[in-house]
């Protein structure tokens, strides 16, 4: 039986060149099969062009949301922590929230589009087929899955990551990057995360509903496009 492919893509932290190159190697590799693609958040922070990163994924989930899934992630969380919990502003400008607000030309939180915020707010912390949990950081092991917890699903490095926990379907989740700008594959989870914003590369994982772990990985260094 053929499958559909998933292509999930991780931590993109601004860094729209890349994910602009990304895209077109998805749909050379996919060649008009159907597909869906799964971002697993960390659109913004750090990285040159967050705002750039938002009108791509923003358009693609407009244009078809059954097939488009945008994940939350922590630095997502943090930018709308900032404007609703006291102090949260400058633990999200510390964790690169003055990059974003360059990207779009603002001085000011507060002065974020309102629709923009309305999409972050609206995300999703999980999706899941008949072989996968996608996640922006993890599941704390033990839980029943998916994990309950939202600050588990946007924030969890350990034990999550050092635990070869079964969560009844492999686990795909960015979040914290690799150093080697390589993919983790583990048994039970697989890790996207591979440091576009840090010299490494963005990364897509391409995933079937009847395998675990991916068939294929697509990878753009940053290197090759001066990020």
């Amino acid at each position: 039986m053929t499958h559909d492919l998933t292509y999930a893509i991780g931590d993109i932290h601004g860094c729209a060149n890349l994910l602009e190159a990304l895209l077109a190697r998805i749909e050379a590799h996919s060649a008009g099969r159907p597909h869906r693609l799964v971002f697993l958040g960390d659109y913004i922070d750090r990285g040159p062009d967050s705002a750039g990163v938002l009108r791509i994924v923003r358009r693609l989930h407009w244009n078809d949301p059954e097939r488009v899934t945008c994940l939350i992630g922590n630095h997502e969380a943090m930018l709308l922590a900032s404007l609703q919990t006291p102090g949260a502003a400058e633990h999200w400008l510390r964790n690169g929230g003055g990059a974003t607000l360059a990207s779009f030309g603002l001085d000011a939180i507060e002065d974020v589009p309102g629709d923009v915020l309305d999409w972050l707010e609206a995300l999703p912390s999980v999706h899941a087929d008949a072989a996968h949990w996608y996640v922006h950081a993890g599941f704390r092991p033990g839980c029943t899955p998916p994990d309950p917890d939202l600050q588990n699903r946007l924030w969890i490095r350990e034990p999550f990551l050092s635990d070869e926990c079964d969560f009844g379907r492999h686990v795909v989740h960015g979040h914290t990057p690799l150093p080697a700008g390589e993919p983790e594959v583990r048994r039970h989870r697989t890790n996207l995360d591979t440091g576009a914003v840090y010299g490494g590369a963005l990364t897509a994982g391409v995933f079937t509903e009847g395998q675990g772990p991916a068939v294929a990985f697509l990878g753009i260094p940053a290197r090759r496009y001066g990020t």
